[in-house]
């Protein structure tokens, strides 16, 4: 039975679909877990100061961490290892892959340092009106560990991803989620919000160490190294920097926003994080799993100047990302209340949470098909060695987004017909602290304008054609409004037959209705024709993981 297990775990996964099945199966199981930690902590703080904190105390860790660990990443590292393999020179490699290591540990640890000292200055200027610096403080320098083991598992990726074993790759996220709800439950009671801290870290630690075995049995296998070669060096530093600092700029976004969220009403914080990760979890299924299944053939096809064969991967995974989110949005924006009801409602997360963070999340989940784009086309520039560009579009779609948020933040306060107009459009005229949902429209907002930015670029860069995606759209779209109409007719049919005030009433209902939803996208698309659905029926009849497996170099216990 553990044989069986092991190999299912180290199996190399080959074809574009399967490894993007693979990855969103486990995607679902991940973000399942990530949907009941954020259950339980609804449930245990509700849209509160407490989790304010905690979810504040987020924003400065994981800023650094993707300015360090995009150094590690393998969109940046892969390529040369590539070539060094092409080569056959694995020695080289694996030391280059022992220096970026080294060179890490010893940046981060000296600016995570200079960042704990500082952080009541810090904190007090990012969040000045939370209440508790005190506990913010220390929950943000607890949270500082995690980039450590975060960026060590972004190094052991590289490897991964290399020999296709993209089933161990998935399989790190949800050792992360576990060691959270550990937190959350074991460690909450004893150490208060910093047992929570400690989950995330303990989560970390697990992320990197179920790698590690393959790790051990590459002809990969690093090490720290004591001498560097430093030409080398900077050859994958002026790849990664750039693309460190392009990452970056969407967690200054984000930082930003969170700031704005603090000085609102108490909860915004949390309203507006628990809204941002229910809209990340299509993206994670979808948009991550193709743009992630995508990258190591696109820079395989790209360093083998197969450009023909470059442009028709990129389309073909353009093409099922619109297939699949569109109608997901579409479904998402009729169900919001009855998902965010379901997923959230306990506890002390009561109703007019449920409404505000639904009227968010209906404003975030637009931007899903737009974002999980930008995914696979950010991935096609770096694949093409190009890491100015991107850098350009997110240094300018992040300054758009911050000076829209508070454009628009400011003409919100300044007129009450504003208000009235859009907390009626959202339904939450009744409920106090609408203003976050301004938020969500300047994320959103910036998001569209990435993708055309990016759109743009791909098209004159790799003359990528567009009329495949945009067919698929126009089928994405009816497919989307016919699913919605049928959930939305279901919805009000339903009510009047099921007792909406219990969990088991709207699940039921929301349950429903979601899935005539679905049967109406389906059937739209049958009707059309759709290529796309025949492709995936296809694939999705084949066993998935019927591929070789392809034993490591050395006993992998």
């Amino acid at each position: 039975m553990v044989r069986r297990v092991l190999g299912l775990v180290y199996k190399e996964v080959a074809g574009l679909h399967q490894a993007a099945y693979v990855l969103a199966i486990f995607a679902v199981g991940s973000q399942l877990l990530a949907l009941i930690r954020d259950r339980i902590l609804a449930s245990e703080f509700g849209a509160g100061a407490t989790l304010d904190i905690y979810y504040a105390a987020f924003r400065v860790p994981d800023l650094l961490f993707v300015l360090f660990a995009s150094s590690l990443s393998v969109y940046v590292l892969l390529p040369f290892v590539t070539r060094h393999q092409a080569t056959a020179d694995a020695n080289r490699a694996r030391a280059l892959l022992g220096q970026i290591m080294t060179l890490f540990l010893a940046s981060y640890t000296v600016l995570a340092a200079v960042v704990a000292l500082a952080a009541p200055w810090l904190m007090q200027m990012l969040f000045p009106h939370i209440v508790d610096q005190s506990l913010l403080v220390t929950v943000m320098r607890i949270l500082l560990l995690q980039p450590v083991f975060l960026g060590l598992s972004s190094l052991c990726g590289v490897v991964t991803q290399y020999h296709n074993r993209f089933v161990l790759h998935a399989i790190s996220p949800l050792v992360y989620n576990i060691g959270i709800i550990f937190g959350i439950v074991a460690l909450y009671p004893l150490l208060g919000l910093s047992g929570v801290a400690f989950g995330v870290v303990l989560g970390a630690l697990g992320h990197v160490a179920v790698q590690w075995p393959l790790i051990r049995g590459s002809t990969l296998s690093f090490r720290p190294q004591r001498y560097f070669n430093w030409s080398e060096l900077y050859d994958v530093l002026t790849t990664s920097v750039p693309r460190a600092i392009t990452l970056s700029l969407n967690q200054v976004t984000l930082l930003v926003l969170v700031s704005l969220a603090s000085a609102m009403a108490v909860g915004s914080v949390a309203v507006f994080q628990f809204a941002f990760n229910l809209q990340s979890v299509p993206l994670a299924i979808i948009g991550v799993s193709y743009s992630v299944a995508a990258f190591p053939t696109l820079a395989k096809l790209y360093a083998g100047n197969e450009l023909e064969q470059f442009q028709q991967h990129i389309v073909t995974a353009l093409r099922h990302i619109i297939f699949w989110l569109v109608p997901i949005i579409a479904l998402c924006i009729v169900l919001r209340a009855q998902l965010v009801r379901v997923i959230l409602g306990a506890g002390a997360f009561n109703w007019e949470d449920t409404r505000l963070t639904a009227a968010v999340f209906a404003l975030l989940i637009i931007s899903l098909v737009a974002h999980g784009i930008n995914l696979l086309l950010l991935r096609a520039l770096y694949a093409g060695g190009d890491t100015k560009t991107p850098f350009l579009v997110s240094l300018g779609t992040t300054l758009a987004t911050v000076a829209l948020a508070l454009w628009i933040h400011s003409v919100y306060l300044a007129h009450s017909a504003f208000q009235t107009l859009v907390a009626d459009a959202l339904r939450v005229s009744d409920v106090a602290g609408t203003e976050v949902v301004v938020l969500a429209v300047a994320y959103t907002a910036g998001i569209w304008l990435q993708l055309a930015c990016f759109a743009l670029v791909a098209h004159y860069r790799y003359a990528i054609a567009w009329r495949e995606p945009l067919r698929v759209t126009a089928h994405a779209l009816l497919a989307g409004f016919v699913g919605a109409l049928v959930a939305y007719l279901a919805l009000n049919f339903f009510v009047a037959g099921l007792n909406v005030d219990t969990f088991l009433g709207i699940f039921l209902q929301g349950l429903l209705a979601g899935l005539l939803g679905c049967a109406g996208v389906v059937g739209t698309y049958a009707l059309l024709g759709s290529a796309e659905l025949s492709e995936t029926t296809a694939s999705l009849s084949r066993r998935i993981f019927k591929t070789d497996i392809v034993a490591t170099q050395k006993h992998v216990l």
